[in-house]
């Protein structure tokens, strides 16, 4: 039995070739949007609708093997890392995500000014920023100007 397979029956859900290749999809495209998934998966399997790629992505969010993140001016982007409290980092030029553990301490990580009656269980942060590449692509000297 393979560790998505298990995954799949320990969250009780039934196993199904589409479950199986959205889940390998996301295990291999960590923060892939649901088109991103819908492309690898018909690489492997063919034939699935978007829509049918949505469903598993909506099953497997809400029996906790995916999780959804939400990059502002960004499609919703899935991930198979949960229950952990991670966080993001997203560059603001090409879009690329990236996990960083929690901040700091024990989760949820950070504490409110206000709780205001809640329990907090989970904190989600976004980092925003300029990832590598493209601050090496700034740094090139531009051949068109001479510099």
């Amino acid at each position: 039995m393979t560790d998505r397979t298990q995954r799949l029956r320990t969250s009780g859900l039934r196993v199904t070739a589409a479950r199986l290749a959205v889940l390998a999809a996301l295990d291999e495209f960590p923060h892939s949007t649901a088109k991103a998934v819908t492309e690898t998966v018909r690489t492997g399997l063919g034939h699935i609708s978007t829509q049918a790629v949505y469903d598993v992505l909506t099953a497997c969010e809400s029996s906790g093997l995916v999780r959804r993140i939400e990059p502002p001016g960004s499609p919703a982007r899935y991930e198979t890392r949960t229950g952990d409290n991670h966080h993001h980092l997203l560059c603001s030029r090409c879009g690329r995500v990236a996990d960083v553990d929690c901040v700091v301490g024990h989760q949820p990580c950070l504490t409110p000014s206000d709780y205001q009656g809640f329990r907090v269980e989970t904190a989600q942060v976004l980092f925003i920023g300029t990832c590598p590449e493209c601050l090496e692509t700034d740094a090139q000297p531009d051949v068109k100007r001479g510099n």
